[in-house]
């Protein structure tokens, strides 16, 4: 978070392209940019895991339309990305602060040779980017099985510039009313706002809206391939060290907090969830691990460069906790979140949200009692961290409500029920994911 802070600063006040000194180079911190060089990749690496993830939970005549919802977000929000998104997120403060603009980010075109905090501003750009575009894709865990294509790229699109821009322009930018919060701002390292909860709570407005798939819950809905699915959640915690160490944008002591954090949480989080279902069944299952890893990385999301080893084992064993039971509950509630997208990402990074408050190194709270000049305690910052889990919930929702109402009475959005019951695979992509024929 302060890492992010010193960026978002150093970005509001300094484009070095034409600043540099004349006969001089701007200097770039090697080690820095080789980190965010690996990070961004990283964070990228993190897209084929949450498509290997999703496709091998549905049934396999939609393996290869879910893949397709993670993978065509690459393309859809990469290049609105470039187009305007850097400049919506991280342009100064418009429209009464809702969002941003710079017309020096509109394409990219005005960050040639700038550099921001020793690293070349387009690995910064390239870095966030990655977020803006695993963000929209988790969505689609929620809807699978039972959208039109088209309806779904018009929807992550509309998403992306009335949802994710105006929220990251709030958590992430210097003159965000988020970021400028209390004596410390709202602590969110690497999205536990701004990407998880904001997602979770879309998927469940979307699956709600939607309505469930034909014969759920009564008809079976088993995976195709839960082989591919503990793969992909391996890759998941692979790419999460980027996701996280790499949003301190240094390579340094925060970087080696938030990386050791991840995976003392993402260890606690699995480990809980094979003991709960130890108790609870006498086994323990491949898919139960991969959400124990899930809730235990969308727990430390927000809190990984503020919380010691300690409150990251616990923040991990009770998201997983908490997670369970959210899993159970959709079943009571009748609501059709076909791959627990917010039972996994809503519920454990809300939680994670909240809880860092609790967990947070006394060095870090000493800093936020200097700059608040009077004692900051772990309840102020909670009521922080309440006003920015509130304000993500009330866009999310209302947001996410509107899009879905404009998509479906223009385009469609809610698959037919002949290709429902063909599949997404044959139906809109004429192709099948398994040649068993």
């Amino acid at each position: 978070m302060l890492s992010k802070k010193l960026f978002a600063s150093l970005l509001a006040v300094t484009l070095y392209s034409g600043t540099a000194l004349a006969g001089t180079e701007p200097f770039i911190d090697t080690g820095k940019t080789s980190w965010m060089l690996i990070s961004t990749a990283l964070v990228l690496l993190m897209l084929p895991g949450l498509a290997m993830f999703y496709g091998g939970l549905v049934r396999s005549k939609n393996v290869l339309g879910t893949m397709m919802h993670t993978f065509v977000s690459m393309a859809v929000i990469g290049v609105l990305w470039v187009v305007c998104g850097y400049s919506l997120t991280f342009g100064q403060s418009i429209l009464g602060g809702f969002i941003g603009w710079n017309s020096d980010f509109v394409f990219l075109k005005g960050i040639d040779t700038a550099i921001t905090d020793g690293i070349p501003e387009y690995i910064i750009a390239m870095f966030q980017g990655k977020f803006a575009i695993i963000t929209p894709a988790l969505i689609s865990g929620a809807i699978a099985e039972r959208v039109y294509f088209r309806g779904y790229i018009l929807f992550i699109a509309i998403w992306f510039l009335l949802v994710y821009c105006p929220l990251c322009h709030w958590v992430w930018s210097a003159d965000g009313w988020l970021f400028n919060s209390g004596a410390s701002g709202v602590i969110d390292l690497a999205g536990g706002l701004v990407i998880h909860v904001s997602a979770g709570i879309s998927a469940l407005v979307a699956a709600i809206y939607l309505g469930s798939r034909q014969g759920f819950p009564k008809l079976p809905t088993l995976p195709n391939n839960l082989v591919m699915t503990l793969m992909g959640a391996g890759l998941l915690w692979v790419g999460w060290f980027g996701f996280n160490a790499g949003s301190t944008l240094q390579s340094g002591l925060d970087t080696a907090r938030a990386l050791t954090m991840t995976q003392i949480s993402a260890a606690s989080g699995a480990l809980t969830w094979l003991i709960i279902e130890a108790i609870t069944f006498k086994k323990a299952s491949a898919l139960g691990f991969a959400s124990g890893i899930l809730a235990g990385l969308v727990v430390i999301t927000p809190a990984a460069s503020v919380v010691l080893p300690t409150g990251a084992f616990i923040l991990g064993a009770l998201s997983s906790i908490f997670c369970y039971f959210a899993l159970q509950m959709k079943l009571k509630l009748g609501y059709d979140d076909t791959l627990d997208c917010f039972g996994i990402h809503g519920v454990g990074s809300g939680l994670g949200v909240l809880l860092l408050s609790f967990f947070i190194r006394d060095s870090w709270m000493a800093a936020a009692t200097t700059a608040a000049g009077r004692t900051w305690t772990a309840w102020d910052q909670l009521l922080v961290q309440l006003k920015g889990l509130g304000a993500t919930v009330a866009l999310a929702a209302t947001a996410t409500l509107l899009i879905c109402i404009c998509v479906e009475k223009t385009i469609g959005f809610r698959l037919d029920k002949e290709s429902e019951l063909i599949g997404m695979d044959k139906a809109l992509h004429g192709e099948r994911g398994y040649d068993i024929s």
